[in-house]
């Protein structure tokens, strides 16, 4: 049975993951954590997420959470990265990264901590969005770059970092296969006089509003034409249920640096 410890078990995705945990028999609930001397320590992870008793208790202290797992699940905050990333290697604990909004800094960390551990980073663990990117990876070899392409993202009102992560993944998919770099051509947000659209940009605008789990749209644009591709996220247990097939997944594997194409065997 493959065992499984949850990091920021407290948070909205961590009682998601925890949910989704308990209701897979081939999987088990081993660990969960959240800072040190936060008011949830101590409290059992099934009752913050609604399940009732489950008998692990949150920890402060991230490696005795990972003591007993094979793989842990990330869904926390940026500045919570490096200290999970050390746990994780110390408990030689394989890690999946569904967390948002890291730097260039961060993604080196986990760069080089795959050294020592399996680690799948994912800006978002959803199988559908995984196959939308795919299919905005398509659309854009097809298209061609002189079409416009035009992406939007929505999100509820708490969200931290914009553009979100899975609308910089799609932009990145894009401007993967027009040859250019997304940070190179990305247009986030317009204000103002801002001239004439640069040729090959992509643009990308942010709404936060309610609790909107998320919604992205790609739009390619030509003269004569549109096509829009749309995902629309309706509970935010589709991301637990993706970190659950990517975590089975990477159960075994020898260190490196994995992601979902590799989870979905997108070539």
């Amino acid at each position: 049975m493959l065992k499984i410890a949850v990091f920021g078990a407290n948070g909205r995705m961590g009682r998601a993951v925890t949910r989704v945990v308990a209701a897979m028999p081939e999987v088990e609930l081993v660990g969960a954590c959240t800072e040190a001397g936060h008011a949830t320590v101590g409290q059992d992870a099934g009752e913050l997420a609604g399940l009732g008793q489950l008998g692990v208790a949150v920890r402060g202290d991230a490696e005795e959470a990972l003591a007993d797992a094979d793989v842990a699940i990330d869904f926390t905050l940026p500045a919570a990265v490096p200290g999970n990333l050390a746990a994780a290697a110390a408990t030689h604990t394989a890690l999946v990264m569904g967390t948002t909004g890291l730097s260039a800094e961060h993604v080196a960390l986990l760069s080089e901590t795959s050294e020592k551990i399996s680690i799948l980073y994912g800006r978002n663990l959803s199988i559908g969005v995984n196959v939308f990117t795919e299919l905005a990876r398509q659309a854009a070899r097809y298209l061609g770059a002189d079409w416009d392409v035009e992406i939007t993202e929505a999100h509820h009102r708490y969200k931290l970092d914009a553009p979100s992560g899975t609308a910089l993944q799609l932009g990145e998919a894009v401007a993967d296969v027009r040859g250019t770099n997304l940070q190179d051509v990305m247009v986030a947000g317009r204000h103002g006089h801002t001239g004439e659209r640069p040729a090959g940009a992509i643009g990308i605008s942010s709404i936060r509003a309610g609790n909107i789990v998320g919604d992205h749209t790609v739009a390619f644009v030509s003269d004569t034409e549109a096509v829009e591709l749309r995902h629309h996220a309706v509970d935010r247990e589709l991301f637990a249920s993706g970190a659950l097939r990517a975590a089975q997944w990477l159960n075994g594997k020898p260190p490196g640096l994995y992601s979902m194409r590799d989870v979905l065997g997108f070539e």
